[in-house]
């Protein structure tokens, strides 16, 4: 499919755009000149109606590329519209006449790049404070706080050994805490005692000893009667 897109792009537009697949997904270059246009084809002609994201990219000396990923539900393809403005005057067309939702999309690439997009409505700030001054994701921004160091060449508290100490740093969700450069020495592996076996100790026969008979039970006489020989009386 993505050769079929390919062949589609050089039979409408020729040599003034390139396309060129990366893992899959077809990415094609077009001159700020052919944005918009590019944006028509690839929603009515390529099926590609569902907008996906819009930003920018600071290549420094070669300005900054403007990159739409646009992707058609009913074919399941996908591909990325990509132009390059000026670093001296980074203006480019709108594209929300073609795309609605790259209204907010533009507001914070003009936010974070300086990127001017011609006809958009209005690129009022959406998520920087009031009066912040600069674009932020421009790579010669230089942020507050690595200006406000009293410790040169120092990027985080703690690195040039003076100030506050370092913050922790912590591994990511999942990951043991033996991986890595900061891992936990190993623990020396404890020795077990072999397990003792229970000897059977010789069975020693025990003296009988002579049990005690029984005493007989002493019964008291009984008196005999005896009769005499001569009178009869009992004795």
């Amino acid at each position: 499919m993505t050769i079929e897109l390919s062949v589609a792009w050089s039979r409408r537009f020729g040599d003034e755009v390139h396309s060129e697949e990366t893992f899959g997904l077809l990415t094609v270059d077009v001159p700020p000149g052919l944005w918009t246009e590019s944006l028509t084809f690839a929603r009515d002609d390529l099926g590609c109606a569902y907008f996906d994201w819009l930003t920018a990219v600071d290549e420094l000396e070669d300005g900054f590329a403007i990159v739409a990923h646009v992707y058609s539900l009913e074919e399941g393809h996908h591909l990325l519209v990509r132009t390059r403005v000026p670093r001296a005057d980074p203006r480019l067309a709108t594209a929300i006449d073609v795309y609605r939702g790259a209204n907010w999309h533009e507001r914070e690439t003009h936010e974070m790049f300086g990127v001017v997009f011609d006809g958009h409505p209005g690129l009022t700030p959406l998520l920087l404070p009031e009066g912040f001054e600069g674009h932020p994701l421009r790579k010669e921004f230089v942020l507050a706080a690595r200006v406000a160091k009293p410790w040169p060449g120092a990027k985080e508290p703690g690195e040039s050994g003076h100030g506050a100490p370092s913050r922790r740093r912590m591994m990511p969700p999942g990951v043991p805490a033996d991986w890595g450069p900061n891992a936990a020495p190993e623990r020396p592996a404890r020795e077990r005692p072999a397990p003792k076996r229970a000897v059977a100790e010789p069975e020693t026969a025990e003296p009988e000893t002579a049990k005690p008979e029984p005493a007989a039970e002493e019964r008291p006489q009984r008196r005999r009667r005896e009769r005499g020989i001569e009178g009869g009386d009992d004795v």
